[in-house]
């Protein structure tokens, strides 16, 4: 009997407070903090309109999260100089290397899914990697070199963690970068007319950097990730992502290809000249075309590909600062992401600081010296975006910019300074 005479009230407390547990998911809007000083985080506005009265910086989007509340959420100057369009908050950025967090999540599904080990060969998916060389000498009169074996194969924690051995076109070491460049191995940074699986098949014939495991250095690790991804889901990596990740968390402005009727949001990119001063990205600098998020491309780079708003990419993290749960959507277990927020390396691997599967791990001797809590995740776009998410400071922030290189790139620490230092 008392077992019936419970359930109706069982059900009522369900109803009552299953809503407000959902509503302590979500990032509210229009709600005021007591744990936060808004007279004090209003000197942001001071920082960056300082800033672009300077002529330092062209404009800005800041998003700052507390405890799943908005407190702070502005577009500063101007998205484009020359028509003096201003910078709405919703502004589409290119993202480039905010993509890989993305990336590393995705494959961490595939993994919760029983689908692979994060100590697993990836040569078990794309032969190509399997038995693996290192560069030994290098001639850079006709970029003719010599190898020896890896003493192990790369492993997929050896990609999340930077330690694969890969490097960078455009952007990395000479040497590498010339054997990858003769190869035509795409950087992911811009439009690639090209075939994912082939490419990174052709990347697996090349030398490595580095043994596996040995050092970290920044290279196409997000990119081949993204290939397995596909590989192993069968499908695309823009239909992946949408599909796990957007369409849950309602990231409604996330995407390899933006459409045209958001073209128009999409900030201008700026670069400096040999004085410092700004001017605007031309279509052949660097090789990159500004122009790529709107070009309808089927080479979906897992390490750069993505634009984005601050708004939409706040929504992820903070899904990460939930234990990977946002408005009643489960992406990934509370235990995955504690993973993935965790130290991978070991000391010394990574300066001060470690890294977890995917992002910089703030550490006890850094946040001695800085703001953020030991335990912060964060990472940045080669374009000037940042972000960071305190899991002590129950914080999520973004600053974004469209601009490389910046001279004057220490407002983003500057914001972060007037972030804390708001805190109650």
């Amino acid at each position: 009997m008392g077992k019936f005479l419970f359930q109706p009230y069982v059900f009522f407390a369900f109803i009552i407070f299953f809503p407000l547990l959902l509503q302590a998911q979500v990032i509210q809007n229009n709600t005021k903090n007591n744990t936060v000083d808004y007279y004090k985080l209003a000197r942001i506005d001071g920082l960056v309109n300082d800033y672009i009265a300077k002529n330092w910086l062209t404009g800005a989007v800041t998003i700052v999260i507390k405890d799943n509340q908005v407190v702070q959420y502005k577009g500063y100057g101007y998205a484009d100089v020359a028509t003096k369009k201003p910078m709405k908050n919703d502004a589409i950025f290119r993202i480039m290397s905010q993509t890989k967090a993305i990336t590393s999540v995705g494959l961490m599904i595939l993994y919760e899914q029983g689908k692979l080990l994060l100590d697993e060969p990836i040569s078990d998916f794309i032969p190509e990697f399997a038995h693996p060389v290192v560069l030994d000498k290098f001639n850079e009169a006709d970029t003719t070199y010599t190898t020896v074996p890896a003493k192990r194969e790369i492993t997929f924690r050896d990609l999340l963690t930077h330690t694969s051995g890969l490097d960078y076109t455009d952007i990395g070491s000479s040497k590498v970068m010339a054997i990858y460049t003769k190869n035509h191995i795409p950087s992911g940074l811009g439009y690639f007319d090209a075939n994912l699986l082939d490419r990174m098949k052709a990347l697996g014939k090349l030398p490595l950097s580095f043994q596996p495991g040995e050092k970290w250095q920044y290279g196409l690790n997000a990119d081949l990730l993204g290939c397995l991804i596909e590989v192993i889901s069968g499908t695309n990596l823009q239909d992946f992502l949408t599909k796990n990740i957007f369409e849950p968390l309602g990231m409604k402005d996330t995407y390899f290809n933006v459409p045209a009727s958001k073209a128009g949001r999409l900030a201008t990119v700026y670069t400096e000249d040999s004085l410092h001063h700004i001017i605007k990205w031309s279509h052949t600098f660097r090789q990159i075309d500004p122009d790529y998020p709107i070009m309808n491309k089927h080479y979906f780079s897992g390490g750069a590909g993505l634009s984005s708003t601050a708004f939409d990419y706040a929504v992820f993290m903070q899904m990460l600062l939930n234990g990977g749960i946002y408005n009643g959507h489960r992406i990934l277990s509370k235990r995955t992401v504690e993973m993935m927020t965790s130290g991978q390396l070991k000391p010394g691997l990574f300066g001060d600081d470690n890294f977890g599967l995917g992002f910089d791990i703030t550490s006890e001797k850094s946040a001695a010296r800085g703001p953020r809590y030991a335990g912060s995740f964060s990472w940045g776009g080669y374009y000037g975006t940042t972000y960071w998410a305190d899991p002590k400071a129950h914080l999520v922030c973004l600053f974004m910019t469209q601009q490389n290189p910046n001279s004057h790139g220490d407002v983003e620490r500057k914001f972060e300074s007037l972030v804390y230092s708001s805190l109650k």
